[in-house]
């Protein structure tokens, strides 16, 4: 085996771009400025994320043959870019033996100008956010490359995953990292689209880290940075010594490049922090590239004076711009003075838009219109949702009239609960914090005012409350967020079983069991509401597939 060190002096650049899913022509330039570039460096391989010409996760365009057979042909413009050069790109191909499934989840490998082959992925992820076995064939042979008298093995993701031990969710019955222990490696090169949520950053190095140690080489990977829908890939491509020590890291949620002389011995990197920072990053990365890669410049959100609008505003004020943010403060009866206030501060401090429009016209209209229907029966939760619904109409109205999408500002916590309004306050084309609990939403609001105060101290303070009905509070529906938020966090992203959860948290078992039914009552809500964005290992709207209807721990009959 190698030392870990070559002794000629080998450069690797690894190319962390942002693609977009099916921008064929976009992303073939990405390619293109980054072989450029790696010349007037003077690099000798390059290294780009997996699935690079097409994005990652590309879904059911892969069942479209002219997508696949578009991409094939940029494969004859790439070739003679690479003079001089080894270049590693992803890509899907054609699985040519006709049995099972049509294609390959691949790299193509180009060397001094010409296109010298392939290496086909062998693990296929089939869990969580990944569904590749849908599409893929799973390759069945490892790939080692000469270059510059060098052994340089391509791996594409997964395929160095099942050696540490942290998939977790299946059990491969090869392991292509076992079969690099065989040979002579110099080199590992792992093309990489591994989203971003919590504690991924640190997880993905110390999995790499286990397969270096274990062929004995360095390793350079090459992970996808950018949003599409609801994941948010944070980039962080990496380079580890043959003893799995972490030497050089590229920056987050940006589009970068790693330089990697493998001749040089830098001293290592500790082990990279992980905290809101990157929360608050990777859902700023998330609107923005929602926004831009549908060509959307403008906003509309209901600032309410509410903890959750407020972060939202200030996140998409930094993803896209406050001037095209329009805010709308839309109080009822019930609305207090405060409220408006706070809202108003909130806006002024930002710069963005903000207009004030008044619910209670189209309210007591309603009111007035159902009354003889409703019978005198007492007031409840169908007039307070009424006033949610309104508010919906005029936000959807304005998205409308003057363009832009709606944010909507639900978090975790109400998602899971289903404390939110369906047609109501859950209207909106992408939902920013439904993978964010309360908790979390406090912390966010005080990231963003750890500088200077942005988020009035008055909002941070205040009682939660949708101001629905008078002297309402949250409390009248849930228990405090400090005791629900765990629970939810134990159940959806850990799958602890409700026994578990009550002997962990020392809570009564019916009290815990009560909570897990109304979490599986709302699932029928959340299969309506727009997308999220992930930052968690479990996000309702990614990578989590429970019926509505269904016995086991939701509606008994």
């Amino acid at each position: 085996m190698s030392l870990g060190y070559l002794s000629r002096n080998m450069r690797v650049l690894a190319a962390q771009l942002n693609p977009t899913i099916g921008d064929i022509e976009g992303n073939t330039r990405l390619v293109l400025d980054a072989l450029e570039r790696a010349r007037e460096i003077d690099a000798d391989i390059v290294v780009f994320p997996e699935l690079t010409l097409l994005g990652y996760p590309p879904g059911d365009l892969l069942l479209d043959a002219s997508f696949i057979k578009a991409l094939q042909q940029k494969l004859s413009v790439i070739a003679p870019m690479t003079k001089g050069l080894m270049a590693i790109v992803g890509l899907p191909r054609v699985n040519e033996s006709g049995i099972e499934k049509p294609l390959f989840n691949s790299a193509a490998i180009f060397q001094d100008g010409k296109l010298i082959g392939f290496y086909d992925k062998q693990l296929l992820p089939t869990y969580d956010v990944f569904d590749e076995r849908r599409y893929f064939q799973p390759g069945d042979k490892i790939s080692i490359v000469k270059h510059m008298g060098k052994n340089v093995a391509v791996t594409i993701c997964e395929d160095l995953w099942q050696h540490s031990g942290t998939v977790g969710y299946t059990n491969y019955r090869i392991d292509p990292v076992a079969a690099l222990q065989e040979q002579e490696v110099d080199l590992v090169v792992n093309l990489s689209a591994s989203p971003y949520c919590r504690h991924k950053k640190t997880q993905r190095i110390q999995a790499l880290a286990s397969s270096a140690r274990a062929v004995q080489a360095p390793l350079v990977l090459c992970n996808q940075v950018g949003a599409n829908d609801q994941l948010v890939f944070d980039g962080h491509s990496f380079y580890l010594d043959a003893q799995g020590k972490l030497v050089c890291m590229a920056k987050g949620f940006v589009q970068d490049e790693l330089f990697v002389d493998l001749a040089v011995r830098p001293e290592p990197l500790s082990m990279p922090e992980e905290g809101i920072e990157d929360v608050y990053r990777a859902i700023v990365l998330g609107i923005r590239d929602y926004f831009e890669k549908q060509g959307h410049r403008k906003a509309v959100l209901g600032l309410s004076g509410g903890i959750d609008s407020a972060v939202v505003a200030c996140l998409a004020a930094e993803a896209i711009g406050a001037k095209n943010i329009l805010a709308l403060s839309l109080p009822s009866r019930f609305s207090s003075d405060a409220s408006y206030t706070d809202a108003e501060i909130l806006a002024e401090r930002l710069g963005v838009v903000f207009k004030k429009i008044s619910i209670e016209p189209m309210f007591e209209a309603a009111l007035s219109t159902l009354k003889p229907l409703f019978a005198k029966r007492p007031w409840d939760v169908t007039e307070e949702n009424l006033q949610a619904r309104i508010r919906g109409q005029i936000l959807m109205a304005m998205t409308n009239k003057f363009g832009g999408l709606l944010l909507t500002t639900g978090n975790k916590s109400e998602m899971a609960m289903g404390y939110m309004t369906i047609y109501g306050d859950m209207c909106g084309a992408l939902a920013p914090l439904s993978d964010v609990t309360k908790t979390n939403v406090y912390h966010l609001a005080r990231h963003i005012n750890r500088e200077q105060e942005i988020i009035p101290q008055a909002i941070l303070q205040k009682m939660p409350t949708p101001e629905l009905k008078a002297n309402e509070s949250y409390l009248d529906t849930l228990p405090p967020y400090e005791v629900l938020d765990p629970i939810i966090e134990d159940y959806i992203e850990k799958r602890l079983s409700p026994e578990e959860i009550a002997e962990k948290r020392k809570h009564n078992l019916d009290f815990v069991q009560d909570l897990v039914v109304r979490m599986h009552r709302a699932e029928f809500k959340r299969r309506q509401a727009p997308i999220g964005i992930r930052v968690t290992q479990k996000a309702f709207s990614k990578g989590r597939y429970v019926p509505v209807v269904q016995r086991w721990r939701g509606l008994k009959g």
